[in-house]
């Protein structure tokens, strides 16, 4: 689950990390009457769950109230990626010296959390890995004992050669990671971590994503969800208990099992397709999940072609075959559809198909293939 910076920055003051003060506003009166308490120069700044807001317009310099009321109703209602802003965090406007990134994740190699820290913060730390990896370390904390105090130091000291402010930044890593971990995340990043001129430590920016079974046993951390703030197929399909995630190509996929999802995705890329989401019906055989699939996949204007790949072990093909029968009769489909189907009651399920006028494959290569032809004829039609 992604939250605002507004609230990242919120957990992490409770750690005591050194941050700005800053309030969230939702009219432009409002973020006019924070920056007047404030009494300094404001960042007005977008808060949607999407990258490259200052690209976008959303994240503006504010150096009197009036200024800040003016900026807000710009961004106020402001498209991001398909996202609309609804809210904007009014933040003290940071002197800046010098910008640096310290993020955790969770590395699935080591099964350990990760520190990485880059004296190159303040733009986007894909970039600085891909050109200039010698400018970020990576750190694997033993999860037993933590972060321990010389480690943050090793750290810090890889940021800054003053020791005052090593040993500062150093604290900060210690906060960070006490929230990362009591917080249930899989991702926490400072950026930019800053030094402002009279040598002060301070996070300007902050990132948070919360691993979604850490909401099980934290419902405080539930309610930090804005759903407003996420794609509305991702959030159709999380009440209709599918996995399911958002992507920029033209094949909607539907699967049962993550594993067999992620190739399905490979052999779309393999050949020359784009997928434009991951949606894992699972292990189920109840109907209704493929009707809800199929119908958060339509819902989709960049879907070209759809592709069922149904393996079926614990999964009736049957009823996922019921399934598109009975989904495509509430909603008739205006792309067209590629099945293969293999496994559990598989000539049940091909019977029940072909009597409602589809064809199903049991070739995986051939059906992926097809899918990708289509949705490109489709594309192409589309243009036209």
């Amino acid at each position: 689950m992604n939250i605002h910076e507004y609230q990242a920055k919120e957990i992490l003051r409770r750690y005591g990390v050194p941050i700005p003060p800053g309030e969230v506003a939702t009219t432009p009166d409002e973020a006019e009457a924070i920056a007047r308490r404030i009494g300094k120069p404001v960042m007005v700044k977008a808060q949607v769950h999407a990258g490259g807001r200052g690209k976008a317009g959303g994240v503006k310099y504010c150096p009197t109230p009036e200024v800040a009321r003016e900026k807000a109703q710009a961004i106020l209602g402001m498209d991001i990626k398909g996202l609309t802003v609804e809210k904007v965090l009014v933040a003290e406007a940071a002197d800046i010296g010098t910008e640096a990134y310290v993020g955790i994740i969770v590395d699935r190699a080591t099964k350990k959390p990760v520190f990485m820290v880059s004296a190159a913060g303040g733009i986007d730390i894909e970039e600085v890995a891909a050109s200039t990896p010698e400018k970020i370390k990576y750190y694997a904390v033993d999860p037993v004992f933590g972060l321990q105090p010389f480690e943050a130091q090793q750290l810090g000291f890889f940021l800054y050669g003053d020791a005052k402010q090593a040993r500062a930044a150093a604290k900060i890593m210690q906060q960070l990671y006490k929230a990362f971990v009591e917080n249930g995340c899989s991702l926490a990043e400072i950026n930019p971590l800053v030094v402002t001129p009279n040598g002060e430590v301070i996070a300007v920016d902050a990132k948070m994503v919360i691993d979604d079974n850490e909401l099980e046993r934290r419902h405080d951390l539930e309610e930090l969800r804005d759903e407003s703030s996420e794609a509305p197929s991702e959030v159709d399909a999380r009440k209709a208990n599918l996995t399911f995630i958002k992507l920029d190509g033209n094949v909607g996929c539907v699967v049962n099992g993550a594993g067999l999802a992620m190739a399905t995705m490979d052999l779309v890329k393999y050949y020359g397709g784009e997928p434009a989401n991951f949606l894992d019906i699972g292990g189920s055989s109840n109907p209704e999940k493929v009707v809800n699939a199929l119908r958060i996949i339509t819902s989709d204007p960049s879907v070209k072609a759809i592709l069922f790949n149904i393996f079926g072990g614990i999964t009736r093909t049957d009823d996922v075959a019921n399934g598109i029968v009975t989904a495509t009769k509430q909603n008739p489909l205006q792309v067209p559809i590629v099945i293969r189907l293999t496994g559990t009651n598989e000539e049940i399920a091909v019977k029940i198909l072909e009597e409602n006028g589809f064809a199903a494959m049991t070739d995986m290569d051939e059906a992926v293939k097809k899918a990708v032809q289509l949705a490109t004829a489709n594309s192409g039609e589309a243009a036209k």
